[in-house]
């Protein structure tokens, strides 16, 4: 007897193949259906032997296609049904948008294998995808994902294409971005004075390598935004790429055409290569300790023993490194603090000075992403993100809603993200950047209304940072008001402890839990600037325990920007020599003067960082942002435990000597110790310090976020000490930086009962 069941999936299952694969698994065990995308998911509808469609359940739910991520399923048993076959049939949208979005995945293995085979129609083709892979939220402008949803549908698919849209049996089986070089988008090359340079599409790569390898600048629009691209063995260009960007010292990013060349030419961990190859295609920063190749090292990432490399993740990238066959830098097509460009009319005002050529196309991208950066730390190849952007965004899966309200957050004002809640799932956008940039801040706004857009949703509530001057916060009072819906204020620190509590389900626990949350700078409660602190935290309610001593906050922003102001707000040697270098002319006088005149502090172990950095001759003024720290870090090339004192005794109540710590560091230098191991000493001061506070306030679980703990050292010395009975906790799906803001704000206002 024939027995009909309705099967519904919810998660990441549009966009991925799911459709096809369910159609090609129903046929293979004779089972009749249909299957369809709807506003919540994918709904199925199959008749057949009530076993033969249990097999098939378990069948998908264990083993769903490659880049699917199934969250919710259930199967019911409904009226039966007689079908003709299984069908793909067209969605059907008549509620609000529930439903995971698609990030965009690398190119596959097998379009790799197409686009390299003379004998394979889409040779050569720089936009092949297929179900597995290729944009999806670049290209999205409403859901369910659909061809006719995305910017795709301007391009109308040839017969061939067609052919195989509608075979089951073929890959591309109702892949809603299959296009091919007959009928897909094409490639165009332009100077910087606007003129085309006509080329056969055949040999278009073969001409831009050309133009790399005599020295010149490309802007190449790709898959998410322009990349800036040039080759990276060429000292002279990078130099020049560099003086045009604005962007004097910040690494760049390399391109290698292949794993095999990076292998001859970088050692990399396994973990690093799992990351390279994953779909999501990340930046991975890795040592370039005995390098072997022909990059110009000092010129991509001005004294670092590290960089930024990838992988081709789109057809065209591949083209373009295939025919280079070397490594190239790729950064974003932007001026430095700029967000990525995606129009070639921005490109033409914004970079036509900086890039020689354009090689722009004719597919629209509705939203541009950054790459993502991954770091991995040395020794415990703890995961580090630096950057989540293209890949990952603009989903958080790992989300059950426990609450009614639609919820906008707006996040910090450096690197910004958005998180928004207006249904069952979370979203939290690509990272946008520091909203201090006119551009930034725009972009900031236009995705706000792209998610009120797509989810036909606004929120029932707001939620910012305290910091009055943050422009995400007068955005959001702005529009609070034009909405005439609530806003709430967020504590920046509060914020970053409850990101890695709700990442690990601890929202609500009955054990403590010790929040260390160290950055740069955060508003607090006290009107200071908090940036050293240790909370507790139990089933909703946060209490600040400790903070590093308080020292004078001199020069408004500037002394984010300006390690030595650290340096000279925490020295008391007023006769050191290195104090008229570093503050020539009347400086001195003047910062004297503010010192004493100061009431602003702060607790800042981001400042703490500059300080040292400093100290040790390093870095005075950074150039980009953290700067000072990264440097600091890669002085280090290895440390052991054993070696290495603290500067730091016992905790004596709730404000950690910052002076103290400080003395000891200063005595060293003065003493001539290595700057190797005074950095290390003042890492394991760090690391050891959380576990002496966990002991003082006998809590065993440790949480830990803010740019702090980007330092991949300090989180290995941490991990290395942990005792066996406590647990650690640390950002893993999202960075430690201010990009958790949004997330962990949304969780805290939900679950906080302290306020």
């Amino acid at each position: 007897m024939l027995s009909t069941f309705e099967i519904i999936c919810t998660g990441r299952v549009q966009g991925v193949g799911f459709r096809p694969f369910v159609n090609k698994l129903a046929l293979s065990m004779g089972l009749s259906g249909t299957v369809s995308n709807n506003e919540n998911g994918v709904i199925i509808l199959i008749t057949g032997d009530k076993k033969k469609i249990h097999e098939f359940y378990t069948e998908l739910i264990k083993n769903p296609p490659p880049v699917a991520k199934i969250k919710n399923h259930t199967l019911q048993q409904a009226e039966p049904q007689l079908f003709d076959g299984f069908t793909i049939i067209p969605s059907a949208t008549k509620k609000k948008l529930n439903l995971a979005l698609t990030p965009d995945f690398g190119i596959c293995p097998e379009c790799l294998d197409e686009i390299n085979d003379h004998k394979n129609r889409r040779i050569e083709y720089p936009f092949i995808t297929c179900v597995n892979c290729g944009p999806r939220w670049a290209v999205t402008n409403t859901f369910p994902f659909e061809r006719a949803h995305t910017t795709v549908s301007n391009f109308d698919m040839c017969h061939a294409c067609k052919t195989e849209y509608s075979d089951p049996s073929n890959r591309r089986f109702h892949s809603q971005t299959n296009s091919c070089s007959q009928c897909g988008i094409e490639l165009s090359l332009e100077d910087n004075k606007g003129n085309k340079i006509l080329v056969e599409k055949k040999n278009i790569f073969r001409k831009i390598s050309g133009l790399i390898k005599q020295g010149k600048i490309l802007a190449v629009k790709n898959t998410g935004g322009f990349l800036l691209c040039c080759d990276a063995t060429n000292k002279e260009v990078i130099i020049r790429l560099r003086q045009l960007k604005r962007r004097p010292k910040k690494p760049f990013a390399i391109l290698y055409p292949s794993i095999e060349l990076l292998h001859k030419e970088l050692q990399i961990s396994k973990v690093q290569e799992e990351s390279l190859q994953s779909v999501e295609r990340p930046i991975v920063i890795v040592s370039s300790k005995g390098y072997k190749g022909e990059l110009a090292l000092e010129e991509v990432a001005p004294g670092l023993h590290q960089m930024g490399v990838m992988l081709p993740y789109s057809g065209l990238l591949h083209l373009l490194g295939k025919e280079m066959n070397s490594p190239l830098v790729a950064t974003s097509g932007n001026i430095h603090g700029s967000p990525v460009i995606s129009t070639m009319e921005t490109a033409r005002e914004l970079i036509s000075g900086v890039a020689d050529y354009f090689l722009h196309h004719n597919l629209e991208i509705s939203n541009p992403q950054d790459d993502s950066v991954i770091k991995f730390s040395f020794k415990n190849h703890q995961k580090i993100i630096f950057r989540r952007a293209r890949g990952f965004a603009p989903n958080y899966l790992n989300f059950e809603k426990k609450y009614q309200l639609k919820t906008m957050a707006l996040g910090a004002h450096l690197k910004s993200t958005i998180a928004f809640v207006p249904n069952d799932y979370l979203y939290l956008s690509q990272y946008l950047g520091n909203l201090d940039h006119y551009e930034v801040y725009r972009r900031f706004i236009e995705t706000v209304g792209v998610f009120r857009r797509i989810f036909k949703e606004d929120p029932d509530q707001l939620l910012c940072d305290k910091h009055p001057s943050y422009l995400s916060t007068q955005f959001g009072t702005e529009l609070s008001e034009k909405l005439r819906v609530p806003k709430f204020e967020i504590q920046h620190h509060k914020a970053h402890f409850a990101s890695v509590l709700a990442e690990y389900d601890l929202m609500l626990t009955e054990d403590d839990i010790l929040g260390v949350i160290w950055d740069g700078t955060g508003y607090g409660d006290d009107g200071h600037i908090w940036g050293g602190e240790f909370f507790s935290y139990t089933y909703g309610e946060m209490n600040r325990l400790h903070h590093f001593q308080y020292f004078n906050w001199l020069a408004g922003d500037k002394m984010s920007k300006e390690p030595r102001l650290s340096l000279f707000s925490l020295n008391e040697d007023r006769k050191a020599d290195f104090l008229r270098t570093k503050f020539p002319g009347q400086e001195l006088k003047i910062y004297e003067k503010l010192k004493q005149s100061n009431t602003l502090k702060t607790s800042s172990v981001g400042r703490l960082f500059d300080a040292v950095a400093s100290l040790l001759d390093l870095c005075d003024i950074n150039t980009y942002e953290g700067e000072g720290a990264i440097l600091l870090e890669n002085v280090i090339d290895g440390y052991q435990l054993e070696n290495l004192k603290s500067y730091f005794n016992s905790v004596r109540g709730h404000t950690i000597p910052t002076q103290e710590i400080w003395n000891g560091i200063y005595m060293d230098y003065c003493n001539g110790e290595d700057r190797k191991v005074i950095i290390s000493n003042f890492l394991f001061t760090l690391a050891e310090l959380i576990i002496k506070v966990a002991d003082f306030n006998q809590i065993k679980k440790i949480a830990c976020s803010g740019g702090v703990f980007q330092n991949t050292t300090l989180v290995d010395m941490l991990i290395d000490l942990l005792p066996v009975d406590m647990e650690l906790y640390l950002n893993r799906d999202l960075s430690p930086n201010d990009e958790n803001i949004a997330f962990g704000q949304l969780f805290y206002h939900v679950h906080k009962t302290d306020q």
